[in-house]
Order: structure tokens, then C-alpha cells, then sequence
């Protein structure tokens, strides 16, 4: 994927239930109901398949959208620890 360099593939794949994925799967569920209403159709039982793509769809970009934020915030952590090795000096415990 474009939004995740080859070096996010070491990283354990996140849920595939998880907030990201059941919010915009959620928001694009309810982007096909309003297309309906706006269009004056049966809110609940007219374009089931556009219901089911645009759930799925948003469901799709809500788990890249988590990978992607678990990524930028393995490379912060990675970065962060990085930093407390080289200077040790900074980082005292009070013991000693």
C-alpha cells in the first residue's frame, strides 16, 4: 500500500475487528442510507448492494487507517527508545 513503507510489514497486523474498521464501516453504511433518503428510495431496503459495498469499503480504509497509525506510532516509540540509549546521561533512575 502506498500509505506504508516495506518496513511497517515486521509489525503484527492489527485486529480486523477493531474501532478504525467498525466506525467507517458504520459511516459508510450510513452514507448509503442518506444517498437513499436524499434520492427519495426506501431508506432500508433499496440498493442493498450499495449498502454492502460502502460498509465493506469503509471497513477496508478504517483497518489501513489503524495499520497506518500503529506504524507512525511504533516508529515514534522506536525513535523515542533510540534516543534514551544514546543518552543515558538524561535519563537517571534515582538509584545510586
Amino acid at each position: 500500500m502506498v500509505l506504508l513503507p516495506d518496513e511497517s510489514r515486521s509489525l503484527p497486523p492489527p485486529p480486523l475487528l477493531n474501532k478504525g474498521t467498525l466506525w467507517f464501516g458504520f459511516s459508510g453504511w450510513l452514507a448509503a442510507l442518506l444517498d437513499n433518503a436524499f434520492n427519495q428510495r426506501p431508506v432500508l431496503r433499496a440498493g442493498i448492494h450499495r449498502q454492502v459495498l460502502l460498509a465493506s469499503l469503509g471497513c477496508f480504509v478504517g483497518y489501513q487507517l489503524v495499520k497506518r497509525a500503529e506504524y507512525v506510532h511504533a516508529k515514534v516509540d522506536r525513535e523515542l527508545l533510540e534516543y534514551i540509549r544514546h543518552h543515558p546521561v538524561d535519563f537517571h533512575t534515582g538509584e545510586g
